[in-house]
C-alpha cells in the first residue's frame, strides 16, 4: 500500500531514507524483536531534483539506536538514474530485477545483474540507475555516520548517461 506523501517530506526521506511515519511504527524496544509491515512504511516517487525518469522508493526498514543503517527498494524504469552523490559510510546494492548501471566521477561504469552486488565506499562520487532497454529493482542497504546516510549532488547529464550505457 503506498502513502502519499508531501514533496517536503519525500525529500526528507530521501536524504535520510532511515525516517518513516512515527505514527505508523511502534517505538522499537531493545528486548524485543521489532515487524515493519508493508502497509507502515513509505512508498513515494524520487523527487525530481533528485532523479532523472521514473523512479520509485519503497522503505523496507529504517536505521535504528543499535544498527546505523537502512534499506529500501529502488525501481527505475528504462533511462532513469540517480543524481551524483556520495555515501558518508557506504552503500550495498544488490540487483533483484533487471541490470543496474553505476558510474563514478571518472567514467568508470559497472553494469550489474540479477542477483549481483556491488559495495559503494564511504565518499565516492557515483550516480545508480536502468539500462536505457529495461526497468531495473535493487535492494539498496545504506549505513550512516553522523545521522547522514548521502549527500547529493548535481545531477547526472544526458550526455553522462549516454556515454555509460554504450
Amino acid at each position: 500500500m503506498k502513502k502519499n506523501i508531501s514533496s517536503t517530506l519525500k525529500a526528507t526521506l530521501l536524504s535520510s531514507i532511515t525516517a518513516v511515519s512515527a505514527t505508523s511504527i511502534e517505538a522499537e524496544t531493545k528486548t524485543e524483536q521489532q515487524v515493519y509491515r508493508t502497509g507502515d512504511l513509505q512508498s513515494f516517487e524520487g523527487p525530481d531534483n533528485l532523479f532523472t525518469g521514473n523512479v520509485n522508493v519503497s522503505i523496507l526498514f529504517p536505521e535504528n539506536d543499535v544498527a546505523n543503517y537502512s534499506a529500501a527498494y529502488v525501481t527505475f524504469q528504462p533511462m532513469a538514474r540517480t543524481a551524483w552523490h556520495t555515501h558518508p559510510a557506504g552503500q550495498h546494492m544488490i540487483v533483484t530485477k533487471g541490470v543496474a548501471m553505476t558510474g563514478t566521477r571518472d567514467g568508470k561504469v559497472i553494469h550489474f545483474h540479477e542477483g549481483e552486488s556491488v559495495w559503494c565506499p564511504p565518499g565516492i562520487d557515483h550516480w545508480h540507475g536502468a539500462t536505457p532497454d529495461a526497468a531495473m529493482t535493487h535492494l539498496v542497504i545504506t549505513a550512516s555516520k553522523n545521522g547522514e546516510n548521502v549527500i547529493w549532488k548535481d545531477k547526472v547529464t544526458d550526455e553522462q548517461y549516454e556515454a555509460a550505457s554504450k
